[in-house]
């Protein structure tokens, strides 16, 4: 069994909100994550929703900036963000580029030297992370959702499309839709994945939700002052979705950006939508 140590834990809305680490198999390296135990949590095993967050981000943006603890303690949901890459790795220029390396780990596991080695944060969110909470929390592993913003919302969308009998619910803020048409991560993806385009539809929504749909409905919001909605695409999510008949309640949300204060707006929607879900059945 992995260990994980305890960095600090404080009282939260008569909750746990604490901040963990454990040596990572997957990524090779110790990796961190935050984790929110609602009041629910000291008598039963609760729901788990995690949230994946954008580039640059740690655990720590969303769990001090959105205010998510009070609902989550309401609603019953055990709230988990895990580091957006590997840190300190060795790999030469690791963090000498914003859009890729430290920070920037895509939520996709690396198939090119030297990233391979420890960028694998696809078997770290979807595998290594839940086997961490099995073991040492009270997690309902039954009851998983996922949400993001940004690069974390391209997680979000790409994961749960990937495994859609395994995720009840899945939203995001402002996700990157179509990350192979958008230059930035087209070159990130080159990196990571190789020269060979026909791999990286593996990790694109767009391309996923063409192939398979998820049964519930996808909740996105977008700010329409967003500096970034060029890159982000939604558009092209909506219409791929619109020809594959995939459920998608997308919101355009007037004068809203791109930052914590339109997450923190709207997170309390988010985590309605996923606890409607995520309920007993």
């Amino acid at each position: 069994m992995l260990a994980v140590e305890t960095i600090a834990e404080h009282r939260c809305f008569d909750g746990v909100q604490g901040f963990y680490r454990h040596a990572s198999r997957a990524c090779g390296v110790p990796m961190r994550f935050a984790l929110y135990r609602p009041p629910q949590a000291a008598h039963r095993r609760v729901p788990v929703l995690y949230y994946l967050s954008g580039l640059s981000c740690t655990e720590e943006n969303f769990t001090i900036k959105a205010g998510a603890q009070r609902i989550a303690a309401e609603l019953g949901l055990m709230l988990v963000v895990p580091d957006t890459s590997p840190r300190h790795t060795g790999i030469p220029g690791e963090a000498d580029d914003e859009h890729f390396g430290a920070g920037a780990g895509l939520y996709l596991d690396a198939t090119e030297a030297p990233w391979r080695r420890h960028f694998q944060m696809y078997t770290h969110v979807v595998a290594e992370l839940p086997a961490l909470l099995a073991a040492h929390f009270p997690a309902d592993l039954e009851r998983e959702g996922i949400f993001g913003h940004s690069m974390g919302g391209h997680g979000a969308l790409t994961i749960a499309l990937k495994q859609p009998r395994r995720y009840r619910s899945v939203s995001a803020f402002a996700p990157i839709c179509a990350p192979t048409q958008t230059a930035w991560t087209a070159r990130a993806f080159e990196r990571y994945l190789g020269p060979d385009r026909a791999t990286w539809a593996q990790y694109d929504a767009c391309e996923l939700v063409r192939r398979a749909q998820f049964p519930g409905t996808i909740l996105i919001d977008q700010g329409d002052a967003d500096a970034h909605l060029d890159s982000l695409r939604p558009d092209l999510f909506a219409a791929a979705c619109r020809a594959s008949g995939q459920a998608l309640e997308l919101r355009m949300q007037p004068g809203y950006d791109h930052s914590y204060y339109f997450v923190a707006s709207f997170v309390e929607d988010h985590l309605r939508h996923h606890a409607r879900a995520l309920a007993p059945r």
